[in-house]
């Protein structure tokens, strides 16, 4: 007889049982699970024979949300957590941008815009972006009508034209994925990178196809797939390398460089330290070569924008002095993006809690909610450390609890 298959809901059951149970009824296996969380299929397997017990909150939220749980204590057991507490709930805009994107028919009635206008709209969405503390916000008051209108654009317009169009829509797509990062709907987001690609590749211009490509390469990474965010990165770069030959257009020479840095950051998080630091030194270069105030809008490349860089390539190689080197070096960057800002000051943070200098880390945290609310409060990284700073003593606990109010944080 085929053995009886576990209740979920049995107390019993230990956290590696649980994670068999949901894998097993997700269809996936365990190098699959393993993949989609920057682990091994032998290291699921010591998961779930319980050969490993203590699990780090981050890995237990990524295992949660590859297997659709949507409560670490369906992992756990114990008593409810939901993922939303460490993942944020999803922006009151999403739907909108959801619609936009997954619209199936065009109005046929209207002409569609100018290609200048839709250029100028783009422009100014960026910017916009960057100057805004609750850039989720405004980007979702501004995304919807965007979408309709380079969709449009693309359909209707002819030659040359169409292939402008369809670099502008590539470009919409991009932007597209900076608010739908970290939301709750992982399948808009491959949709955005897919979509993204496919346009670009039928423009044949290089600064859009780059831009999909610098942003495939973080959905894969972030999915825990080292190796094909990797594959992705040196394949592009391969493909765009004729190009780049003596070109003295900033904007491409910069997404340029900012590929050689995803190499860094992939390399970073698969363990590869010294090969992080040896494509983050040839970003670095390449950075070295555009006006010392230039700042391209979609990957924030620039000469600023490195020192950021290294701190996270520090925290990610678990190098702590070289982390607190990094982070009392580019604590105050001048980085010319409230969101982008923001993130840094989180990155920040963690090179502080790497080395043990809580309260430190706290205060970052803090700064870096006055520069860019929207970007700590959909932040795992952010919301984790928040959450385990309720926890210390007393003076610490209290500040940890106000930061996590005004992020919505339930504790």
């Amino acid at each position: 007889m085929r053995e009886a298959e576990p209740d979920p809901e049995d107390p019993a059951l230990s956290t590696g049982q649980r994670i068999m149970f949901h894998r097993q009824r997700r269809g996936l296996t365990r190098d699959v699970l393993g993949g989609l969380v920057g682990k091994s299929g032998r290291w699921v397997k010591a998961v779930e024979r319980g050969e490993i017990q203590q699990l780090k909150l981050p890995t237990v939220i990524s295992l949660a949300e590859v297997l659709r749980v949507r409560d670490l204590a369906q992992l756990t057991g114990g008593e409810p957590m939901p993922v939303t507490t460490f993942r944020g709930p999803g922006h009151p805009a999403l739907p909108a941008v959801r619609a936009a994107v997954n619209a199936v028919g065009l109005r046929n009635a209207e002409a569609p815009p100018s290609l200048d206008d839709l250029q100028k709209r783009l422009v100014a969405a960026w910017r916009a972006r960057h100057a805004s503390p609750d850039h989720r916000t405004v980007l979702g008051s501004l995304l919807p009508d965007l979408i309709r209108d380079a969709r449009l654009a693309a359909r209707e317009f002819d030659g040359a034209d169409r292939r402008r169009a369809l670099a502008l829509l590539a470009q919409v797509y991009n932007l597209t994925q900076f608010f739908v990062a970290y939301q709750p709907d992982a399948s808009l987001l491959w949709r955005l990178v897919e979509r993204s690609f496919m346009a670009a590749e039928e423009s044949d211009d290089a600064r859009a196809l780059a831009g999909a490509i610098w942003l495939a390469t973080q959905a894969h990474r972030d999915a825990g797939d080292f190796d094909a965010a990797e594959a992705v990165n040196r394949e592009g770069m391969e493909a765009l390398k004729p190009r780049m030959a003596n070109t003295e257009n900033d904007d491409l020479r910069a997404v340029w460089g900012a590929l050689h840095h995803e190499l860094a950051y992939t390399a970073a998080r698969a363990g590869q330290y010294g090969t992080a630091w040896w494509w983050w030194e040839q970003a670095d270069r390449i950075a070295r070569t555009l006006p010392i105030s230039f700042y391209e809008p979609m990957t924030s490349f620039s000469r600023v924008i490195m020192s950021a860089h290294a701190v996270t390539i520090a925290v990610e190689a678990r190098q702590g002095a070289e982390a607190r080197r990094q982070a009392t070096k580019a604590s105050n960057l001048a980085i010319p993006s409230q969101p982008r800002r923001g993130r840094h000051l989180i990155e920040v943070a963690r090179a502080w809690e790497l080395v043990g200098d809580k309260a430190a880390a706290l205060r970052t945290l803090k700064d870096a909610y006055v520069a860019a609310p929207e970007t700590i409060r959909y932040n795992g990284h952010a919301r984790r450390m928040t959450l385990e700073f309720t926890k210390e003593p007393d003076s610490l606990r209290r500040d940890a609890t106000d930061l996590a109010d005004q992020i919505g944080l339930l504790i």
